[in-house]
């Protein structure tokens, strides 16, 4: 097989006098002949701190506030069947992901992916918007925490606190890749454990243990304009919101350049984690929709907004509970915002390394952290500053449609990746090579890209209605063009190709399946039981 411009020959970049810390060094050693470019990170990031980081970077802000707007604008039923559809779109994305992610395992990702299987500019296009994407992800989380700090006082000034977040989240991820996995597991346990915790609470009030003592059941499905307000425009509103929510569930690829074991552990993660969050995902909302009645005050509101998760604690009958959940969706948005730095600073990395960006992103230092990509992806936030200006909620949904849009195009990027991958795959004849196999193909990477396509054309409707807002209409859009013209740009500055199939670069960076045959330690029926256990579990 001829290679084309295989990334083994890739010169080296500036990291530090540090060689890579190797987190799996019986696998790595079976693996040792094979090219490496991409997969110098330190690995070490265990099963449980990813399943727990895969958690914590989807349940945020999208969750917490943004069901807030989607009642208000769109009414319950809207909400649940645009949450469920979304959530099924992640679903089948996720599947294409975990297999490419399983047999390459680099930071780089889907973006990457997009780059060696489809076109170099594709590549450069998804990931310097994708960087964006988090980037602007983490200064949402923080002009979200000023929404969340208005519950109990609009006297302390909110850019102050977001200060002292962004010096939390940056000492975070500067230090060790070790601090970054055990804050994110913590922070994500507490969510878990606080939405269970909701979702009994909020069974509860509905049966009648509210402060009036009712029973609520389906009442607030029928006040009114519900269950569907805004007519098409309220609909098509709920999916962005949606995409913001789901938003982040696909950069736990991201993290496989540092996960030990990343050929094992991704499958077990793409498998096991998604189904959690759906779960919590489609319940928490549909509790939502039974409890909060779609005309409170303060939903969907251009300066303050308060979380539907914090009203349902209230009607339980205790203003201290509502505080508490208050304080844990601020934890919340930090990991949220962990999580985005994180994966916006890897993406930077990728970038120094595919020669898309300047080299003095791609240095480490003595703990195999890109500092400087750190740094430079936290700059970004500085938009989150200007919500004194502007209004915190109003900016807040700016910058919720900017990034929903842009995962919308990041699942339509994985499936088109997914789709040449196999095929260059069962070209090279290396089938039998994948540790993962996505049962949904060919179909599912299809319907991924279609069905994103046709959201992100017609959820802009809402900035028609009831009247034109240029703005709105401009956050739900302008990423369409600006990533058109970065494609374009690229392809014609270095003149860039669709990559044929038989010279697809499928060897570099890769944890082939013959290679973790060679690593099996375990009997067959053990194995078996194990997966079992781990699907249980």
């Amino acid at each position: 097989m001829r290679l084309g411009k295989s990334h083994r020959d890739a010169p080296s970049l500036p990291t530090s006098d540090v060689e890579q810390v190797d987190g799996n060094h019986g696998l790595e050693s079976a693996r040792n002949d094979r090219p490496v470019a991409a997969d110098k990170l330190a690995r070490k990031l265990s099963a449980r701190q990813v399943q727990m980081i895969a958690i914590g970077g989807t349940i945020g802000t999208g969750l917490f506030l943004g069901t807030g707007k989607s009642l208000a604008t769109g009414g319950p039923a809207s909400m649940l069947i645009g949450y469920a559809i979304v959530g099924f779109i992640v679903f089948v994305t996720m599947l294409s992901l975990g297999e490419m992610a399983a047999f390459m395992p680099i930071a780089g990702s889907f973006c990457t992916f997009a780059g060696r299987f489809v076109d170099d500019a594709f590549g450069f296009a998804l990931t310097w918007n994708y960087w964006f994407n988090d980037a602007v992800s983490m200064a949402s989380d923080l002009v979200a925490l000023q929404l969340i700090l208005q519950y109990w006082t609009t006297k302390f000034p909110g850019w102050g606190l977001s200060l002292i977040f962004w010096v939390l989240l940056v000492l975070a991820n500067i230090v060790t890749v070790r601090v970054y996995g055990e804050l994110e597991y913590w922070l994500s346990l507490l969510k878990v454990i606080t939405i269970i915790i909701f979702i009994i609470l909020g069974i509860a009030v509905n049966c009648g243990g509210n402060t009036t003592g009712e029973y609520i059941g389906g009442h607030n499905w029928f006040i009114g304009d519900a269950p569907f307000v805004g007519g098409i425009g309220g609909f098509a509103s709920v999916f962005v919101t949606a995409a913001f929510a789901y938003g982040g569930t696909e950069s736990i690829a991201i993290t496989a350049g540092e996960t030990k074991d990343p050929a094992r552990t991704m499958p077990k993660v793409v498998r096991n984690v998604f189904w959690r969050i759906l779960l919590f995902y489609l319940l928490s909302v549909l509790i939502l929709g039974l409890n909060i009645p779609y005309t409170t005050p303060g939903l969907d509101g251009e300066d303050s907004r308060t979380s539907p998760f914090t009203l349902v604690f209230q009607m339980a009958g205790s203003t201290a509970a509502g505080s508490f959940i208050n304080a844990v969706i601020m934890t919340s948005v930090l990991s949220a915002g962990n999580h985005a730095l994180f994966a916006g600073t890897r993406l930077l990395y990728t970038l120094a390394i595919d020669r898309h960006g300047p080299k003095l992103f791609a240095r480490l230092n003595k703990n195999q952290i890109p500092w400087i990509a750190v740094l430079a992806t936290s700059a970004i936030s500085i938009l989150c500053f200007g919500a004194s200006f502007i209004g915190a909620g109003q900016l807040w949904t700016w910058l919720q449609n900017i990034v929903g849009v842009s995962n919308q195009l990041s699942w339509i990027a994985i499936g088109i990746a997914s789709l040449r991958f196999r095929a260059g795959i069962k070209a090279q004849n290396k089938e039998h090579q994948l540790p993962f196999k996505n049962w949904t193909y060919p179909w599912g990477p299809w319907f991924s890209v279609i069905f994103n396509s046709f959201l992100v054309l017609v959820q802009g409707w809402s900035s028609f209605s009831p009247s034109f807002s240029a703005v709105t209409f401009a956050s739900l859009y302008v990423e369409l063009p600006i990533m058109l013209v970065m494609y374009l740009g690229w392809k014609l500055l270095k003149r860039t190709k669709i990559v044929r199939l038989q010279e697809m670069d499928l060897e570099t960076d890769t944890y082939p399946a013959d290679v973790l045959d060679a690593k099996q330690g375990k009997s067959a029926w053990r194995e078996k039981a194990y997966h079992i256990w781990r699907w249980i579990l």
